[in-house]
């Protein structure tokens, strides 16, 4: 007769984050072994492309269409696989003491050119006595790019992003407010779900990725929305 002793929580909750590392080491290796042969397929059919570059019939005409709809395809699933390994690998982050300030204002100045075309304001007000906190350069920039990459995306016709950072009782924050179109209350719970997108073609895991980088610091996120007016 054998006794099963109950699991503790800790023990149980130790087995679900093994379970966890498993499942994604084998979906980053899947993806992985899917990147290879998808790359091979791109570049055959962008091959194929130029050997009907110049259709002369109906026929070769509609085997263009069909090369070009399939590379798009490839160019999608590729973007997907991108961003879901990018997912996948943020764990562990080595931080260093580093500004917050200097992290948006890097990020901001990328998109400054991309800005005016669109007719958008950036106004910044960034506390200049922000205490320094402990960040990866690399991921918490590539967060803040998905970030404002949104709010101008939500401003087509124009606007103001306002970046801005402030101390607070139990650290620093930032604010990023847009005067673009918004979303509705069952958009925002959940645009931070991954897979989850509006976007034609978007993969769904932009968000889901900056909430995991931002997490990992040690910080949250969070949104306030209303369609018509902001986020």
């Amino acid at each position: 007769m054998t006794d099963h002793q109950p699991l503790s929580t800790e023990q149980a909750l130790e087995q679900l984050r093994e379970r966890y590392a498993e499942l994604a080491a084998l979906a980053g290796s899947l993806a992985h072994e899917i990147k290879n042969p998808l790359s091979v397929i791109r570049m055959n059919m962008d091959l194929l492309g130029e050997d009907f570059a110049q259709p002369e019939t109906p026929r070769d005409r509609r085997a263009l269409a069909k090369i070009d709809m399939v590379g798009r395809q490839c160019t999608r699933l590729e973007t997907l696989l991108h961003d879901f390994l990018n997912f996948n690998k943020v764990g562990q982050l080595e931080l260093r003491l580093g500004s917050l300030n200097e992290q948006i204002i890097r990020v901001l100045d990328l998109f400054e050119a991309q800005a005016q075309d669109s007719s958008v304001e950036i106004v910044r007000y960034l506390d200049p006595d922000l205490p320094s906190i402990s960040l990866n350069a690399e991921t918490l920039q590539a967060a803040l790019v998905n970030l404002v990459k949104n709010a101008l995306e939500a401003m087509p016709d124009g606007g103001q992003l306002i970046a801005r950072t402030r101390v607070t009782r139990h650290g620093v924050a930032l604010d990023l407010i847009d005067t673009g179109v918004g979303m509705d209350e069952r958009t925002a719970m959940k645009m931070f779900d991954a897979f989850y997108s509006t976007k034609s073609g978007g993969s769904g895991l932009g968000l889901p990725t900056a909430r995991r980088i931002i997490e990992a610091h040690g910080g949250r996120i969070g949104v306030h929305s209303e369609a018509g007016r902001g986020t």
